[in-house]
Parts: C-alpha cells; sequence; structure tokens
C-alpha cells in the first residue's frame, strides 16, 4: 500500500510544481506599424501572476506598455506541493520500517498507534490541499484566459478605440488539471490506509471475536423415561405398599396350621370309642 501511495504522490506534486505555461495574444492597431502580433506571457509555479508581465502597444506614436496578470495563488499551490512531498518521504519511511523494523513496530503497539494517528493526518492533509488547490487553479485559469487579458489593454478597448485584439494560443492546463486528480486519489488511498492500519492496532480486536460456542442441552433419553413412567408402583421405594414375606404374620399362618394338626384331629381311632 506504501508503494502506490510514493507512486501517486510522485505524481501529484510533480506535475504542480514542474509547470509552466505560455499564452499568446495579437493586438492589431489601425495604424499598422504599431501593432504587434505576438504578444507571449510566461507563467509557471508557484503561480505569483502579480509578478508576471508582458509589454502591449498603445498604438499611439509605436510606443508599449508594461502590464502585470493579476492574483498571486502561491499558497494554495506551494501547500499542495508540500503536503505531497512530505506525504511520499513519509511512505519511504513506514516501508522501511515495515521491511526491516516490523517486530520493533509491533511492540507494544506504539508503532501502529503512531501509524495511526500520522496517516489520519495526511489524509485530512490531501483533503485540504487538493480542494484548495481545485479551487487556485480555477482562479488560474480565469486570469490566464487570454480574452481576460486583452480587457486590461486599453488598445483593446472596443468601444473607444477601432484597434483589433485577439488571442492567438491558449495555455495548455492538462498538466495542472491531472495534478488535482491525483491530488483526489491520494485522498481515496491514504483512507484507505487508514482503514488498514486502525485494523493493524488490534483495537477492534475484541469486538470482531466470535461469541464462545454454548453447550446444547442434553437430549431427553426416551426409553429412560418410558422405563420411569412403566415402573412397577409394588417396586418402588416411594409411595407403593411393599409386602414382607419375611414377617411375623405369615409365620403365624404356619403355626395355625401346625396348631390345627394337633388340636383338631383324633389321635386314634380308640380314643373315639
Amino acid at each position: 500500500m506504501d508503494v502506490v501511495n510514493q507512486f501517486f504522490a510522485i505524481f501529484a506534486f510533480s506535475t504542480c510544481g514542474s509547470y509552466s505555461g505560455m499564452f499568446r495574444m495579437a493586438v492589431e492597431c489601425q495604424n499598422r506599424t504599431d501593432s504587434d502580433l505576438s504578444i507571449d506571457v510566461e507563467f509557471e509555479y508557484p503561480f505569483r501572476l502579480h509578478q508576471v508581465y508582458f509589454n502591449a502597444p498603445t498604438c499611439k506614436d509605436g510606443n508599449k506598455k508594461r502590464f502585470f496578470l493579476v492574483g498571486d495563488y502561491s499558497s494554495s499551490a506551494e501547500f499542495f506541493v508540500t503536503i505531497g512531498v512530505f506525504a511520499f518521504l513519509y511512505s519511504m519511511a513506514a516501508l522501511s520500517i515495515y521491511i526491516f523494523f516490523f517486530e520493533k513496530y509491533k511492540e507494544n503497539n506504539k508503532g501502529p498507534l503512531i501509524d495511526l494517528g500520522v496517516t489520519g493526518v495526511f489524509t485530512f492533509m490531501w483533503l485540504v490541499s487538493s480542494a484548495a488547490w481545485a479551487k487556485g487553479l480555477s482562479d488560474v485559469k480565469t486570469a490566464t484566459d487570454p480574452d481576460n487579458v486583452i480587457t486590461m489593454i486599453p488598445a483593446c478597448d472596443p468601444e473607444r478605440t477601432a484597434n483589433s485584439c485577439r488571442e492567438v494560443h491558449d495555455p495548455v492546463m492538462s498538466g495542472l488539471n491531472t495534478s488535482v486528480a491525483f491530488g483526489f486519489i491520494n485522498l481515496v488511498l491514504w483512507a484507505g490506509n487508514l482503514w488498514f492500519v486502525f485494523k493493524e492496532t488490534g483495537i477492534i480486536a475484541p469486538f470482531m471475536r466470535a461469541p464462545p460456542p454454548q453447550p446444547k442441552p442434553a437430549a431427553p433419553d426416551a426409553y429412560g423415561q418410558q422405563g420411569a413412567y412403566e415402573q412397577d408402583p409394588y417396586t418402588s421405594n416411594q409411595g407403593g405398599y411393599q409386602p414382607d414375606y419375611s414377617q411375623q404374620g405369615y409365620n403365624q399362618d404356619a403355626d395355625y396350621s401346625q396348631g390345627y394338626g394337633q388340636q383338631g384331629a383324633p389321635t386314634s381311632f380308640s380314643n373315639q370309642m
């Protein structure tokens, strides 16, 4: 991820910091000898346009006058380039730490926490710098539009003079448009990197841990329950009557039968006679 951040950071600050542009105008006076059909105006990074000047004819006696462009957009451009350079340097340092000092990086979880904070700062800075430079670029385009610059030349006032002024060549802004696009791409990349670094801190790990499995209740033993309901009440230990065949009452029957044999039966036939 850091390699991709380095790649897009280089494109962001290089396309802006190395830019130089030019536009051309033509001023055709009534007196053709005073005309200038090739007025070149060059400008470059950091876009301090109020220091950029050009000479245009006054269409009077062959004289020329110096004119300056309007606006100073160096603050937004330099801020954007600075963020790109520092983001590139930090990505290189982070990549070196990941490769050579990863164990030290993970020690006490300080490395991921510091990385998370710095990545969050760069994500916010990419948002601010890209938005600021997008607005600055829009102002640069307006200030370097030949149609707008022509209105600054008194000899080109169509209500007062019969002179003819026109643009010959517009500045090429494709490189600056690319720098703004790369700025917002870096914003997306660093925001995604912020999520990966946040996971490395382990802060979210306790919340993502699955709950322990709950023990399932034991299935009822159908055969055991059925046998419990079909127990003989006379053999149960609870509430059933269990006759004791070894008790005295049953022995009395045996005594009764013995007594009956001794008393009721005649001893001999001769005694009855």
